[in-house]
């Protein structure tokens, strides 16, 4: 029997259907499927039962689970809303074209003839609608939605016979509904009991945690609540037997090392699809079933083009996953997934992650940076004020001390035996193959897209951002020897020397302001480096100069204050001075002996990303 994707292929419409609004015929008149897609903020798949046997329950959700199929390895790309989002909307992975950054300090441009994915059901007679966030780093363009408000509904469209697509996502489990004073803890008041939650390995169990996860418990019952309301407005319109549902989060969190790390907490979501009684031949898997094969937010645009039976765009990067030609033993097959987290607001760290079926590979290529270090809005939960400072007063064990210390600058994880990812085993002669293919796979990802992210974001905002994927072709090649610059902190530093000495004597400015990273990564192994790296102070590049001082800082070497106020004060840059910044909170919160001087800048009041640090520095915000 043909299938109906068989049928347009065959009658040359499923690619054309974009514009192809006056077809006659069968292909014309025939149903096509409704989507509503329903996103809660911030939340990792920890906190669902369905997932997680120490999860809050939702019974809406499960029973979601019953007529549908359960993901039980779905993943953002990213751990922040921005970016995560863009992933989402655009089908594209954010570092290849440059909307990686949270939140964008300039808009980036899709790749010439790509449109976010609605844009094509809405060109194929979809009625398109979002309520409400968007939160995207690149140009939405138009055409993308019919509504997009905090009124916009799919009851709004103009013909019951019209299809459509409803995005709507719920604040109600976002980070902010667990900022909180203390007298909220001594009051009390959660539903779930805060003596009963599970508390992480790495976080300090303290009264302080388990409020606060009780209270994420009680956000969790409120998401549940919105679902069932969106499901029954489904129902009452006759409509659920016609209507694809998604459930997902938006990206992990919210409890501190979750949203912002590319750790399971921050990437690792619930995802749950409803398939409709009336279109349960478009898809392969059965109702009540559950799978292992990974999904990304890359994926998600294109599954539900094919599920319209639209063409793919060529210049998504992502694959569909549901489909009557998707067979449930090849979904089960796909067991990789690429994570990536750069800025965060004020706060830079770059790092990358590769997950392979069982194991988790995590490069952090500014491993000298802690975790922890200052995020104005995260310390606005008193879980993360209370964890530093029982790291400063050393009451915390190994697993908890992580969070505040230098990182590996690669990490392995087995998450089948350790899914908090608190035991490395990159030392571990035992997995030493398994990390050098691991190692292998990610390098190859890094320079294949190509990762964009080993330019600062100064010099894309400046040079890349009208057309990033085009930007990163043409540099391919700088990029691929940045990133083996880059990676030299792979290696034991005798062997990483020569390396070293050759990228701080390029004439290339970002092979120099690598190899310093490099430096800084091998910290008191590299102390060597220090007379070149002192040359490097008079650096025509502000940036080198940032890093070397930096470097010499961490090593004890030099004073790096004024270099940082020679750079700030001179700086046109808004970007420049942000990544500045970051250097400078570093080590003025980590190192011993520079305390930062916000008498010695020249500048107006800034705004902004900067004025959060500048607020930071001057007192205004929790140390």
């Amino acid at each position: 029997m043909q299938s109906r994707r068989d049928f347009l292929r065959a009658a040359g419409l499923a690619a054309t259907w974009p514009v192809a609004r006056g077809v006659v015929g069968a292909a014309a008149k025939e149903r096509r499927p409704n989507f509503l897609w329903i996103l809660s903020e911030d939340n990792s798949k920890h906190y669902l039962r369905l997932l997680d046997p120490h999860g809050a329950p939702a019974p809406a959700i499960e029973r979601l689970a019953k007529d549908g199929v359960v993901f039980a390895r779905a993943f953002s790309n990213a751990p922040v809303c921005s970016v995560a989002r863009t992933t989402l909307m655009s089908g594209t992975l954010a570092p290849r074209i440059g909307t990686q950054y949270h939140r964008k300090m300039k808009l980036a441009n899709l790749p010439p003839g790509l449109r976010m994915w609605p844009f094509y059901l809405r060109q194929a007679g979809y009625y398109t609608s979002n309520n409400r966030k968007k939160d995207y780093n690149c140009v939405e363009g138009k055409g993308v939605w019919d509504e997009s408000s905090g009124k916009a509904s799919w009851r709004k469209r103009p013909s019951k016979d019209k299809p459509f697509f409803h995005m709507q996502s719920t604040g109600v489990s976002h980070e902010g509904r667990l900022h909180f004073g203390k007298d909220q803890i001594k009051r009390g008041g959660t539903h779930a009991d805060p003596e009963k939650v599970f508390v992480a390995p790495y976080h300090p169990d303290t009264p302080t945690f388990r409020f606060t996860c009780a209270r994420y418990h009680d956000c969790m019952a409120a998401v549940d609540q919105q679902v069932k309301q969106l499901v029954g407005q489904l129902e009452q319109d006759g409509l659920l037997d016609d209507t694809f549902v998604f459930y997902f989060g938006d990206h992990g969190g919210v409890l501190p090392r979750g949203k912002g790390y590319i750790y399971e907490s921050g990437l690792h979501v619930p995802l749950v699809v409803r398939i409709p009684k009336n279109f349960q031949h478009l898809v392969t898997l059965k109702p009540g079933s559950r799978t292992n094969g990974f999904v990304s937010f890359v994926d998600f645009g294109p599954t539900l083009l094919h599920l319209a039976g639209l063409k793919i765009p060529k210049q998504m990067d992502g694959k569909a996953f549901l489909g009557d030609d998707i067979s449930a033993e090849a979904l089960a097959a796909r067991d990789e997934t690429f994570g990536y987290a750069d800025r965060f607001d004020e706060k830079y760290d770059l790092c990358r992650s590769l997950r392979k079926g069982r194991f988790k590979y995590l490069r952090s290529y500014q491993a000298f940076y802690p975790d922890g270090l200052q995020n104005n809005y995260r310390y606005r939960m008193l879980a993360y004020e209370e964890w530093r400072t029982l790291f400063k007063a050393g009451k915390l064990n190994a697993a908890q001390r992580q969070f505040h210390e230098r990182k590996p600058v690669e990490a392995l994880y087995d998450i089948e035996t350790d899914p908090h990812e608190v035991e490395d085993l990159s030392g571990d002669p035992k997995y030493a193959a398994t990390l050098a293919d691991l190692r292998g796979r990610l390098q190859a990802r890094v320079k294949g897209l190509p990762d964009l992210s080993f330019y600062p974001e100064s010099h894309l905002i400046d040079n890349a951002l009208t057309d990033g994927a085009a930007f990163g072709q043409k540099h391919k090649a700088e990029i691929g020897r940045l990133v083996d610059v880059a990676d030299l902190s792979l290696l034991p530093f005798d062997k990483a020397r020569p390396g070293i000495d050759k990228a701080l004597a390029s004439r290339n400015r970002w092979e120099r302001y690598w190899a310093l990273i490099v430096c800084s990564c091998f910290g008191e192994k590299a102390k060597a480096m220090v007379p070149a790296a002192k040359e490097r102070l008079k650096d025509e590049e502000p940036l080198v100069k940032v890093r070397a001082a930096e470097f010499l800082a961490i090593v004890g070497a030099a004073d790096p204050r004024p270099t940082f106020y020679e750079v700030l004060n001179g700086s046109p840059s808004t970007a420049v001075a942000l990544l500045t910044f970051n250097t400078v909170v570093y080590v003025n919160d980590c190192l011993e002996g520079y305390p930062f001087d916000m008498k010695q800048l020249k500048v107006g009041k800034p705004r902004g990303e900067v004025g959060r640090r500048t607020g930071y520095l001057a007192g205004k915000e929790s140390r």
